[in-house]
Order: structure tokens, then C-alpha cells, then sequence
């Protein structure tokens, strides 16, 4: 495993985070992170609560200036680039917020072409052919992208979150809790989704979980926080076996024990 002080620089770092702290109202919420997500793989971050996770997904995504530190993306360095090569970043990877953070007026169609038409570079007809394929991707139809995300399952909702996301055709998926709240099936059926696209589009995929089953089936390593800090990185079982009070505690709770192979 590899030191969670360490930071890889190479041509496949999509994101490379360096002596990241923040304080947020006089607490520290992070302290000295180094992380690196590689080209093509799926990082999912854990933490307890209050541990900082979403705080660090926000940091990534340029919404949360670290105190100290930087963070790259893309080899840019995303709180110290101009406004245009900001904006062109942002176009390379789509975000999943937790709870998907569909606009409840705008049907589904309308929340996956909101970041089409926010470039004011296409005509509707395109835009219509690109959301409807979208939802495709994500295995919903003509019938459901007219529905008002109060007519749609949890997770019909984040399937349209997760279309909204692959709109602009990212390199770069965040996902923020993405089976949070959705019934097994619903959280199964996501999963088996999410892999299978980051599989045949090539995503290099940053997600925040709690979840077991989700870290179990899609992770290729995992970032654990507590304390502030990163405790472990690595794969799933390098990490589980890392004597750490909270590494500990959360896989060894009844609803951390992950299913034999």
C-alpha cells in the first residue's frame, strides 16, 4: 500500500491533491491530505461522519478552496488557473450529487439538457437527440423523461442524476453517495449500472460511499479518512487490514462485514 503521504506524478494522475488543508468556522476538516486518482480507475472515499468526505468531493470539484494546498486536475491547477481553462475542465467530468439534486419544476428530460443548453453552443434538436440518449445510457425512456422528479423512484432519480452527469461525455465522474436512501434492488441494479459504464466508456471514477456492497463491487482502491487525515489507501483488503480504531470499527460492525468470496 501505498503511503498516504505520497503523491504519484505521472501522465496518468487524472487528480492530484497536495498538502490539502481546511478549516471551515475554526475547525480543521482536513490536515495535510495527499491523494492521487489514476486514469481509469474507481477511488471511493470513507469516512465516519463529520469525517470531511463530502467536504473533499467539494474540493475537487473547485466549489470548496482548500485553506492550503492544491489540487490539480487534469495537470491543471484548479484553484490557480484563469476562468476559461476553469470553465474547460468543468466540461470534462460530471458530478452525481447525493439525493441526485434534480430541480423539482424541470422533468428529466429538462435536468439532463440543462448543462447542454447552459453552453449555448447547440440547437434544440441536438440537445434532444443527446438527452435522449443519455437516458438511454442509463436505461430509462421516451416515458420517463417527461416525468417531474416527484414521479420518479429513488432510483429512477438518480439514474436521471447520473445521465445529467455523462451529458457534456466526461473523462471524470464524481458521485456523492450514489445508493444512499435506494432499496437493495434499486442500489444493485446502480451499481451493476455504474460499473458496466465505467467500464465500456473508460471513466476514471471518484466516489463517496458508506456503503459496503457499493465499495465491494465497484472500487479499484479505497481513501479512508478519519482524524482529518487519510489513514489508509489502497485496495479494499490492504485497507480493511490496516490497524486503525475507525478502519477497525467500520468493517467490523454488522453493517460493515462485506460478504464472503
Amino acid at each position: 500500500m501505498r503511503p498516504a503521504g505520497v503523491v504519484e506524478t505521472n501522465g496518468d494522475n487524472v487528480v492530484e491533491v497536495e498538502g490539502l488543508w481546511t478549516r471551515l468556522g475554526g475547525r480543521v476538516v482536513h490536515r495535510d491530505i495527499d491523494l492521487t486518482v489514476l486514469r481509469g480507475e474507481v477511488l471511493s472515499v470513507i469516512g465516519g461522519s463529520g469525517a470531511g468526505k463530502t467536504t473533499l468531493l467539494r474540493a475537487l470539484i473547485g466549489l470548496q478552496p482548500p485553506s492550503e494546498g492544491r489540487v490539480r486536475v487534469f495537470g491543471h491547477d484548479l484553484y490557480r488557473t484563469d476562468t476559461r481553462t476553469q470553465r474547460s475542465i468543468r466540461r470534462r467530468w460530471g458530478v452525481l450529487f447525493q439525493g441526485g439534486a434534480l430541480f423539482s419544476a424541470l422533468t428529466a428530460f429538462d435536468n439532463v439538457a440543462l448543462p447542454l443548453r447552459e453552453l449555448h453552443a447547440l440547437d434544440e434538436a441536438t440537445i434532444g437527440d443527446i438527452v435522449m440518449s443519455r437516458l438511454a445510457v442509463v436505461g430509462l425512456g421516451p416515458s420517463d423523461a417527461v416525468k417531474l422528479p416527484a414521479e420518479l423512484s429513488g432510483g429512477m432519480v438518480n439514474r436521471v442524476a447520473l445521465a445529467r452527469a455523462l451529458a457534456l461525455d466526461p473523462e471524470l465522474l464524481f458521485l456523492d453517495e450514489p445508493t444512499a436512501g435506494l432499496d437493495p434492488v434499486s442500489a444493485d441494479s446502480f451499481q451493476r449500472l455504474v460499473s458496466d459504464l465505467q467500464r465500456d466508456l473508460g471513466l476514471t471514477v471518484v466516489m463517496v460511499t458508506h456503503d459496503l456492497d457499493t465499495l465491494d463491487v465497484l472500487s479499484d482502491r479505497v481513501a479512508a479518512l478519519a482524524e482529518s487525515r487519510l489513514v489508509a489507501i489502497g485496495p479494499l483488503e490492504e485497507v480493511q487490514a490496516v490497524d486503525h480504531p475507525f478502519i477497525r470499527e467500520y468493517f467490523a460492525s454488522e453493517r460493515g462485514r462485506l460478504p464472503s468470496p
